[in-house]
């Protein structure tokens, strides 16, 4: 099936309060046109060097996120543009996005990303730390950021309670702290689920999927 397809067949299925991000890493810059021009405006990438340089070659009305793990040191290439960053696990990442949307003046929006795999390859903050950041004195001084959710990966499993479990968790935590809201904080996106696992993901609350290999084909 083509890209055009594939992206309609997956428009399909999701209700009209989930979000599709089209996860484009190591895609060339054809297949993200291709998927442009079937109506797709946002797209996520996992590496700065490779999102850096496919910017550029895209047109002006697309958003994009920024789904992988990021290096405080990377943040400065990223700052001028992206739209949404995914996983931002600590504080000092987050003082670290700030500055730099300061200097581009910018608010650049951002999703916590919570622990929720059995997994040690996974990253996140766990509960504990999520609502220590959240109630901090540190983070109402962080005017160029907004925080506008959580995003979690659950388990690489078959079992498909476990995802599931996980992904309730997630939800749960979500609605816990989505009560908060600050200048710089107001928890609506919950970003979970990927092409092997995001019906499941919506059935249980997400607002917000990651979908590859499901459009693109896989790598």
């Amino acid at each position: 099936m083509s890209i055009t397809k594939n992206l309609q067949h997956i428009k399909s299925t999701l209700p009209e309060n989930v979000t599709l991000v089209a996860v484009s890493k190591t895609k060339p810059v054809n297949d993200l046109m291709e998927a442009y021009n079937a109506g797709q405006r946002i797209f996520g990438e996992n590496y700065v060097q490779e999102l850096v340089d496919k910017q550029p070659q895209l047109p002006n009305d697309v958003q994009w996120h920024f789904i992988g793990h990021l290096q405080s040191n990377k943040v400065k290439y990223i700052a001028p543009f992206v739209r949404l960053i995914h996983g931002v696990d600590s504080l000092r990442l987050l003082q670290e996005i700030n500055k730099q949307a300061v200097k581009n003046n910018r608010i650049i929006e951002c999703l916590f990303q919570v622990y929720i795999a059995e997994e040690e390859s996974k990253f996140g903050l766990d509960e504990k730390e999520l609502s220590e950041i959240l109630s901090s004195e540190e983070l109402k001084k962080l005017k160029n950021i907004k925080l506008v959710g959580l995003m979690g990966m659950s388990t690489f499993t078959d079992n498909q309670q476990q995802v599931k479990k996980e992904f309730q968790n997630l939800k749960a935590i979500f609605d816990k702290y989505r009560i908060l809201k600050t200048e710089n904080c107001e928890l609506q996106t919950l970003s979970m689920g990927m092409s092997g696992d995001y019906k499941l993901a919506i059935d249980c609350g997400s607002t917000m999927v990651r979908i590859g290999s499901s459009i693109f084909g896989s790598r």
